[in-house]
Parts: structure tokens; sequence; C-alpha cells
């Protein structure tokens, strides 16, 4: 009898799942409008909508590196209709940044597939003596702890990849973090501040008008993009990679159904629709598509890679 009642009650779970989504859904995205996360969950919402025959809408909640959006995810009910578009911070480097968070990235969370991934470019003011990532570094060493470079804030992403260069190349380099990216580049520009790790989307411009000179590129392999930049890896430091990642995810005890329809239907879009496809890779967004174990598998790598970065570095936030 109990094991009868047992089958019932998972058999009207599923069903009360079968037709979701039956209102609009929120995708939270934890940085300010304008973004990186907004390249991404503005498209991934607007396609999944029109997939779906239903409402997804963005919810752009910035603050604390992500952590006040990854909280509301947490407390959210785990039906399906709050989830979060989140990069590599909330995921993998937060939890070594700061003393303590509103959230384990591990327990508090449902992965439901890797969306894409960005790398970063290596961008000098073009009065800087290096014209390649080598002569980059042979100049970094003959000037220790006299060459500044811009990022977009302690323990950001951009910050960090530079804190690997530093390690693995052996430099000493002064970090002058900027409140965002747009002062950042205004004083590369100027050439107050001649070198900083940029996304394609926010320096594309200034790329092709030859105001930034670039050097080298993060990803394993070259962009498809700008295929005449070489890696970082290839330059001089093999093995480094980095870059911004972009992880869909909902809340713990969101019901298999649920994150099984999600999943289906994002990896669907990222390996089928061209539109959001071209979107992705204007912005210099590689599109990817996982599984949840995949995504889940991928996070624990990342987060004792930045781990050791993080605490070799010694950033802290407060």
């Amino acid at each position: 009898m109990r094991n009868l009642i047992s089958l019932c009650l998972l058999a009207l779970s599923a069903s009360a799942f079968a037709a979701y989504p039956e209102k609009p859904v929120k995708i939270i995205v934890p940085y300010s409008p304008g973004g990186g996360g907004d390249v991404v969950g503005r498209p991934l919402a607007h396609y999944l909508g029109e997939r779906l025959g239903q409402q997804f809408v963005v919810e752009n909640m910035g603050g604390a590196g992500g952590n006040i959006a990854m909280q509301t995810l947490v407390h959210a009910a785990p039906d399906g209709y709050t989830l979060v578009l989140c990069l590599t911070p909330q995921l993998s480097v937060n939890q070594s940044l700061y003393k303590s968070l509103p959230y384990d990235p591990v327990k508090d969370i449902a992965p439901i597939s890797l969306v894409g991934s960005a790398p970063y470019f290596l961008g000098v003011n073009p009065a800087l003596p290096a014209k390649t990532f080598g002569e980059f570094i042979q100049l970094a060493r003959s000037r220790p702890g006299e060459l500044s470079y811009a990022s977009t804030g302690n323990g950001s992403g951009l910050h960090l990849a530079m804190e690997l260069v530093k390690s693995m190349a052996k430099i000493d380099l002064v970090h002058i973090p900027y409140k965002g990216g747009g002062a950042a580049l205004t004083d590369v520009l100027g050439g107050s501040v001649p070198i900083m790790f940029m996304s394609y989307g926010a320096g594309s411009s200034y790329i092709k008008s030859g105001r930034v000179r670039l050097l080298a590129v993060t990803s394993a392999q070259r962009s498809t993009l700008l295929p005449d930049v070489p890696t970082v890896a290839e330059s001089g430091l093999p093995g480094y990679e980095a870059g911004a990642w972009y992880a869909f995810i909902a809340p713990h005890g969101t019901p298999p159904e649920v994150i099984k329809r999600l999943h289906d239907e994002t990896v669907a879009l990222l390996k089928s629709n061209g539109d959001m496809r071209e979107r992705f890779a204007a912005d210099g967004v590689k599109a990817i598509g996982s599984t949840p174990e995949e995504l889940a598998a991928y996070a624990r790598s990342e987060t004792v890679k930045w781990a050791a970065v993080v605490r070799r570095a010694g950033v802290k936030v407060e």
C-alpha cells in the first residue's frame, strides 16, 4: 500500500510539471545591464521563449560579485520559474575570494548546461614598446614592478587572468582595479595604464581602429574572429588558458523533469539556432551546450584552478 501511494505521488508530481512552463520564467543575470551576461542571457531568453511558448524574462541583479543574485536564486521556489545565467565567478571563484558566501555553489544549485565561453584578449596601448606577447614578457622582466595593468575590479576575471600570467611568466606588474570596463579602457587608450585583458565585445571598435594593439588571446585555440592573434599558450606559456564561461542553473531541488526540459531545449538552441550562435559569435562567445553532469565537473575543475591563483596572488575582496 505504501509503495502504491509513493508511485501515485510520483505520478502526480511528474504530471504537475509535464506542461512546464505554464507562466513566465525569470532568468537572473548577476550583473548590471549591458555587460557580458546580457550578451548571452538575452538571446537565450528570447529563443527559449519562442521554443517553449512562454515568456522568459531577463532580470539584471548586480552587486557583490554576483552573490546577491545567487542568494536570490537559492531562496527561490525550486520550480523552474527562477533561474540564473551565471558566469565563472559565481560557481568557481567567489568561494576563494569571500570569507563567506550566502550560498553553496555546489549544494545549493542544480546545473542545467554550460552555455558558452569567451576568451580575453591582451591589449596594450600602441605606445608600449612590445609588439608581441614574448616582447611584453621580456619588457616586464626588465622593468619589475614598473608596468601597470588595468582590470574591471579586484578579483574579476580580467584581474585573475593576468595574475595567472604573472605567476606562470614570473613577472611583476602593478594592478590598477577599476569599477568597470569603460573607465579601464579609457585609461588604456590614454596610455596612463597601458596594459589590459579585455573581452572582444568591449574592445572590438578600438581593436579595429588600431587604438589598441593585441598581443595574445587566452583561449586554448586561436579565436575564429581574430585568427592572426596567437594564444598565450603558443606565445611562451604552454598550458595557459583563461576566459569567461556562462552557466545556466536552477535552485537545488528543482524537479528532474524541469531540468531535463530546460537542458534539452537549451542544447537544441545552442546546436541548431544559427541566429543565436551568430549573436554570440559577434561578441566573441562560443556556443557550447553540455549535460548538467559535464557542467558540474567543469565547475569543480575551474574552482581548483582559480583557488590556486587567488591564493598565490593573495587576492582578497571585502
